[in-house]
């Protein structure tokens, strides 16, 4: 794709936002993520997505009616998630919330389905853990075909089969783009280039190019089941701020207790500010000045072959000023720097 089209976004998982010392509600965070969606759109940027998380502190446990508000108060940005937990949801109310939605937009609606990293969801609709994969694969079989198909003749084992249903609202022909967002995992590529799928590649930690295995494996394998190339994005985390020393110092007052909480619960290695700089410098952390982050967002964009950024910008009690600032300056600064600096090396976007 040429580097003009090279696009930028931003993810959201609905965590609660501070306001000088006081920590906003979770309605006022509802509400903000709305402003927020409308600030992304005056900035310029393409893409405003929001995750599905049940945790303490997280505020995106309903994606679609949160877009459908974000839509009615723009006009052109696109309207996605982060991920929606396609395991735990049911295709057909998806499809019907996911219709409404592109309608609403005047078709702007995208999603990235993706299998959970975290599980919550699981228990608190009844699902169980054991049943993985097969929920996934069925449920994302079925999500396809009633984009697909009209009327919908379809049977599985993880719901009740469908005899020639037509749903409505109906979605654009061919449905609305949707990507499938992949850990790690060297079968959710496959499975993406099997069903011709664009590829979300979630990098929160170490060299983001340690992830160029994953991109060949999916270009050698979309080309093996005959589709052609899609699109490849990547989700990080980050903050830009006018100065890099601003912008680390204020990440991680906000990130460490995050990623130490996450620790404990998943018995990785604790954050420490050696580790801290070291994501910085070399790993997938994006912060830093509008010069800093665009340098580095250019860079795995080469390397892995991106047409997509999507940072991350909200972390528990992060100020809402800062998440501001960062909107403002990746929509104003960074994604024009982004551009032209792969504009001048065509052949690698």
């Amino acid at each position: 794709m040429a580097a003009a089209d090279f696009e930028l976004g931003l993810n959201s998982f609905g965590e609660v936002a501070t306001d000088g010392d006081r920590v906003l509600s979770d309605a006022e965070t509802v509400r903000l993520l709305v402003d927020e969606a409308r600030l992304a759109e005056s900035t310029g940027l393409d893409v405003f997505s929001v995750g599905e998380h049940y945790r303490e502190g997280h505020n995106d446990s309903a994606t679609p009616v949160l877009l459908a508000a974000a839509a009615t108060a723009t006009e052109r940005i696109r309207l996605g998630t982060s991920v929606t937990v396609l395991s735990t949801n049911d295709p057909v109310r998806l499809y019907h919330e996911f219709s409404t939605l592109d309608a609403v937009s005047n078709g702007r609606a995208q999603i990235v389905l993706g299998r959970a990293s975290a599980t919550e969801s699981f228990p608190l609709f009844g699902y169980d853990l054991a049943d993985y994969e097969r929920l996934f694969e069925e449920k994302l079989d079925l999500f396809l075909r009633l984009q697909q198909d009209e009327p919908v003749t379809w049977s599985g084992t993880v719901r009740t089969a469908l005899t020639a249903q037509r749903l409505h609202p109906r979605m654009q022909p061919g449905g609305i783009p949707t990507w499938i967002g992949v850990g790690g995992s060297p079968n959710s590529v496959i499975r993406a280039a099997r069903h011709g799928l664009p590829l979300m590649l979630a990098i929160i930690g170490g060299r983001p190019q340690r992830f160029a295995g994953h991109v060949d494996l999916y270009t050698r394998a979309l080309e093996q089941f005959g589709h052609t190339l899609q699109p490849i994005g990547q989700h990080s985390l980050g903050l830009v701020a006018d100065t890099d020393e601003e912008a680390v110092e204020t990440w991680w007052r906000y990130w460490q207790p995050v990623v130490a909480a996450l620790a404990a619960e998943r018995g990785f290695y604790k954050p420490d500010r050696a580790r801290y700089e070291a994501e910085i410098d070399h790993g997938a952390l994006f912060v830093g000045s509008p010069e800093t982050v665009a340098q580095k967002i250019a860079t795995v964009a080469r390397d892995l072959r991106l047409s997509r950024f999507d940072l991350k910008y909200d972390i528990m009690h992060l100020p809402r000023e800062a998440r501001a600032r960062t909107i403002q300056l990746l929509g104003s600064e960074v994604a024009p720097r982004v551009r032209e600096l792969l504009a001048k090396e065509p052949n690698h976007v």
